[in-house]
């Protein structure tokens, strides 16, 4: 099956486009944006891989969902395009980057940046309904973002997986973490965050850490 998604991930992933499960969700999908609106837009569904080349990857966070608002979600997980306001969990992460780097709260949340400097912002799911969270859930996404993070374990070294929340953690356990750092913690979502599940776990500057002491450019956290 021929997928308009960025060309290195096309030959990591060429397996998956041809097994049956990834036919139906197509299918499904296309049926879905043809009858309802759905988000992200159809041509970004897949801008979390073509923002990062898989050669590129050197941290991934995992988000479950994309945005259910209309102007939300453009393909990167947590991420907002300049002009629309800060989801909850959006913000609440870039409160963490402000305590944990000491980096000014952003006017916007758009995270692109991150994603050009080698941040997978991977969704469990790929797509939803407009105002329906989880309605494109057990379609064949998480078979195919599964097998996304087995592809970056397998193939790639010394990366860091940001595991956020109960989901993020399960989803993970695919990770060989002999050969990655794999950092846990509650949800940004303000229901985790405010339990102290969140605030402090300094994923941001433990993420650099690692990547220097690996010979790797850190990441400016700046947006």
């Amino acid at each position: 099956m021929d997928v308009k998604i960025e060309e290195s991930w096309k030959r990591e992933l060429a397996p998956e486009f041809d097994k049956p499960y990834f036919k139906h969700l197509t299918e499904f999908v296309k049926q879905e944006y043809a009858e309802h609106t759905c988000f992200p837009p159809g041509n970004r569904i897949f801008a979390a891989f073509d923002n990062t080349p898989f050669n590129n990857v050197k941290v991934v966070i995992l988000g479950q969902d994309p945005y259910h608002g209309p102007g939300q979600a453009h393909g990167l997980c947590f991420s907002v395009q300049p002009g629309v306001p800060k989801p909850p969990s959006l913000i609440n992460i870039l409160r963490e980057v402000q305590e944990d780097c000491g980096i000014a709260l952003p006017e916007h949340g758009n995270l692109e940046s991150w994603a050009k400097q080698g941040v997978l912002l991977l969704n469990a799911t790929l797509t939803v309904r407009a105002h329906q969270a989880g309605s494109h859930q057990k379609k064949g996404w998480e078979q195919f973002t599964d097998a996304v993070i087995t592809t970056l374990s397998e193939k790639k070294q010394e990366l860091v997986f940001m595991l956020w929340g109960g989901y993020a953690k399960n989803k993970g356990n695919r990770i060989d973490q002999q050969k990655h750092l794999v950092l846990k913690s509650g949800h940004p979502s303000p229901l985790s965050a405010n339990r102290g599940l969140w605030f402090g776990n300094s994923h941001f500057s433990k993420t650099n850490e690692y990547l220097n002491k690996k010979g790797k450019a850190p990441v400016n956290w700046q947006l």
